[in-house]
């Protein structure tokens, strides 16, 4: 199977993850970069930002549409996590390449395990400043240093801390994803490598198609079942990267 193929497959599924999910975009982007297309760990997490960003503007339209984004909750995510962000990619680089990879892998099972053993939160739990403040500091700080949107730890993040409903978690994610991406790439900016675009550009218009049948596909399946999904999810990339870093 040539590169081009893969790279369109792996944009579609990128896509119906952050669709559907409204996470999960970059733990699928970065082993797919990585092991399926030759990019080094540090082109990957690079690449996959600029993947994620694009996929993510257009899954949000489509939530903001149906009006499940909780736009304050996700604003005060994405203004706490910005500096954070940044400064956290200007680290990265001076990190080991296995080391990023387990720390990665590490950091998607503690969510994954979270996530499935979490009851889906009431439709009318209340946001807090402070706490959603903490929590987007530190999801900026995993998406700068790990070169990951941070859906799969807002929307735990979103459910558990903030009690916003997985229904509107999905789409408030994105938002806050887009945010954390745009603030570590631009720190990544001055120090990156060469990208292959030949393969970047048709991975992105696959991911962009696939969000769409990923929001359609959130609306037909419950909560429950998608934050279920998601935990699985998270602990199968974890594990295939934490084995893949030791062989």
């Amino acid at each position: 199977m040539t590169a081009l193929v893969l790279a369109l497959l792996a944009g579609a599924l990128v896509g119906l993850a952050l669709g559907s999910l409204g996470a999960g975009g970059s733990i699928i982007t970065v082993p797919a970069l990585i092991y399926l297309l030759g990019f080094t760990p540090a082109e990957a997490t690079t690449a996959s930002l600029v993947i994620v960003i694009v996929t993510s503007v257009t899954a949000l339209l489509a939530h903001a549409r149906s009006g499940q984004v909780r736009w304050r909750a996700g604003l005060l995510f994405a203004a706490a996590g910005l500096l954070p962000a940044a400064a956290a990619g200007a680290l990265s680089a001076r990190v080991p390449a296995a080391l990023l990879t387990l720390a990665f892998a590490a950091l998607a099972v503690l969510a994954g395990v979270r996530m499935l053993r979490r009851r889906t939160s009431p439709e009318n739990g209340m946001v807090s400043g402070p706490r959603a403040a903490a929590a987007g500091a530190g999801l900026g700080m995993v998406t700068g240093f790990l070169g990951v949107g941070g859906g799969f730890l807002a929307v735990p993040a979103l459910v558990s801390v903030l009690a916003v409903p997985m229904s509107a978690a999905v789409g408030t994610s994105l938002l806050v994803i887009i945010a954390n991406a745009l603030a570590a790439l631009a720190a990544r900016a001055a120090t990156t490598a060469t990208l292959d675009w030949a393969l970047i550009l048709p991975f992105i218009a696959t991911a962009v198609l696939g969000a769409w049948d990923g929001k359609r596909l959130s609306a037909k399946v419950s909560p429950a079942t998608l934050q279920r999904v998601f935990g699985g999810l998270l602990l199968a990339v974890a594990t295939a990267m934490g084995v893949g870093t030791f062989l």
